[in-house]
């Protein structure tokens, strides 16, 4: 019998002069939390990407040093490494078999990554995956329009707010933050 793992809220929040990816630390196995305090956000390529994952963490990180292999043959576009990273997933036998979704963001565009070859860019700037990933976007999307916060601000307050609702998710955050550059 395999046992199913939980634990994960990554959220992606993208309003005014900042991009955030945030991710809480619980890894939940049944009714027990593994460890409190796993680190799901990461940079990568020369660290003006951030990437987010949600599922296994060795397909999450095998599906991460697969993104930086595209960023290295395709740099400064994350659209077309991704793409790419999603044709290999879905075609390739070894990696149709990883289960995570990640969430990527520079300081253009922000993508949601998943094993069914999908690569969206969201129409409003957020993207919520993992087991809290539902509450959390649902939270940003009603603070998004609020004046006076930011991305930051929006992210910490959402992840909160799943951390209070799903009993997957907790309130160790790993929050990365680009900020993009003012017109």
């Amino acid at each position: 019998m395999t046992e199913s793992w939980h634990g994960t809220t990554i959220l992606s929040v993208r309003k005014g002069n900042q991009v955030v990816i945030a991710g809480d630390g619980q890894v939940s196995i049944q009714n027990m939390v593994l460890k409190p305090s796993a680190r799901k956000v990461r940079r990568v390529g020369k660290g003006d990407i951030v990437a987010g994952f949600a599922g296994s963490t060795a397909d999450a990180f095998t599906l991460l040093e697969r993104l930086e292999t595209k960023l290295e043959r395709h740099p400064g576009q994350l659209m077309r490494a991704a793409v790419e990273l999603a044709k290999d997933w879905r075609t390739d036998r070894y990696l149709r078999r990883l289960e995570a979704m990640m969430a990527v963001a520079n300081a253009e565009i922000s993508l949601l990554l998943t094993g069914n070859g999908d690569v969206l860019e969201p129409d409003d700037g957020l993207i919520g995956i993992g087991s809290g990933g539902a509450y959390a976007l649902s939270a940003a999307r009603a603070l998004i329009d609020i004046d006076g916060l930011s991305a930051e601000e929006i992210a910490r307050k959402s992840m909160a707010i799943a951390a209070d609702i799903c009993v997957f998710t907790n309130s160790h955050l790993t929050l990365e933050v680009i900020d993009l550059a003012k017109d």
